[in-house]
């Protein structure tokens, strides 16, 4: 094996027209015994590793983790998925509903809302079959709406919102009943984390009156719990030009890749010249590969160990707070697995 193949085995997922080459991964994270004198080490991995934010919002965070295998960044995303606690609605205790909307898929669209509940604050219920809310497990719900005709809307008017009061039913009206100190314990008082979300549509006549009862639990038992919409990781693209690509050639490599991954720009004479812009752009969708002249001219791969990470946290956690609580569980899983060998 030559150097230069050595070195992208390490490094390097290499893209080829119809193959994927040095997928591979070994029995230790990132060390390849045969190509490195180095011997691998915890510490000397944990010291490699780096952390970059890229974007954070109010919702979304998207950062970069370098000097890491697969298998713990998978872990990771797992982990966001599925343990981190959150909490949902479990049981909806229907009084009445003579909306058109079944009492079933009533319950099922209102245990999907997202609550602005700290998880944090409130213990796991043992017996979730006992309807008795305790203050220390529980958080209630009440949602009572009735629809009425509205007596002061114009004769030719059509909007069914401006016809009748509470046609639409939205998160805003469920309201939080406090048990015994919870509103010292939460701090806040507690709701929808979005207070838009259409529930039922109803007309003059039709009345919804239940209550909720709010658990705490994991992504991996119901995926109401799961507190993001996204977790995502891929790894970053890497465009090599083997040799300057000049002219018509290079506004034609530039249309292969996505918008932005390829610039075209003036070098000194004058002459258009490709460049490599921003490889995080790229979708890595190989479409140079199928030019037989460009092939030759383009290398196209991912580095193994740089991966994007991309959150979207739709739970009380932001972003940044959701990934310190993955990574606090998956810390745990590591204790017991130790405790477990060692003892």
């Amino acid at each position: 094996m030559s150097s230069k193949s050595s070195a992208d085995m390490v490094e390097k997922v290499i893209l080829n027209k119809h193959t994927v080459d040095f997928t591979t991964g070994t029995n230790f994270p990132g060390n390849y015994p045969l190509l490195s004198r180095e011997t691998w080490s915890p510490s000397g991995y944990s010291n490699q590793l780096q952390m970059e934010i890229i974007l954070e919002e109010d919702s979304t965070l998207e950062f970069d983790i370098i000097g890491i295998d697969a298998p713990i960044a998978n872990a990771l995303r797992r982990v966001l998925l599925a343990e981190v606690p959150t909490v949902a609605i479990e049981k909806v205790l229907m009084y009445n509903n003579t909306s058109i909307v079944q009492d079933e898929i009533l319950a099922h669209r209102l245990g999907l809302v997202p609550l602005n509940v700290d998880p944090r604050k409130i213990e796991w219920r043992n017996d979730r079959e006992n309807l008795d809310p305790v203050s220390t497990d529980t958080v209630v719900f009440d949602l009572k709406v009735r629809c009425s005709k509205n007596t002061n809307a114009n004769k030719d008017e059509t909007d069914k919102k401006k016809l009748y009061k509470d046609s639409h039913v939205y998160t805003s009206h469920l309201k939080w009943v406090p048990l015994e100190n919870q509103r010292e314990t939460f701090g806040q008082d507690l709701a929808p984390l979005h207070s838009d979300i259409l529930l039922a549509k109803m007309l003059p006549g039709h009345e919804i009156d239940l209550r909720c009862l709010c658990f705490k639990g994991i992504g991996r038992d119901h995926a109401k719990f799961s507190p993001v919409a996204t977790a995502s990781y891929r790894l970053m693209p890497f465009i090599k030009l083997k040799e300057p690509i000049y002219d018509e050639d290079a506004y034609k490599l530039q249309s292969y890749f996505a918008n932005g991954v390829i610039s075209v720009e003036k070098n000194k004479k004058g002459r258009a010249i490709a460049k490599v812009a921003n490889t995080r752009l790229d979708t890595c969708n190989r479409q140079v590969l199928e030019d037989d002249e460009m092939r030759e001219k383009v290398e196209i791969s991912k580095i193994r160990n740089h991966f994007l990470f991309s959150v979207e946290s739709v739970s009380y956690y932001r972003p940044d707070e959701l990934v310190v609580e993955a990574l606090d569980v998956l810390c745990a899983k590591c204790d017991t697995l130790i405790d477990f060998l060692e003892n």
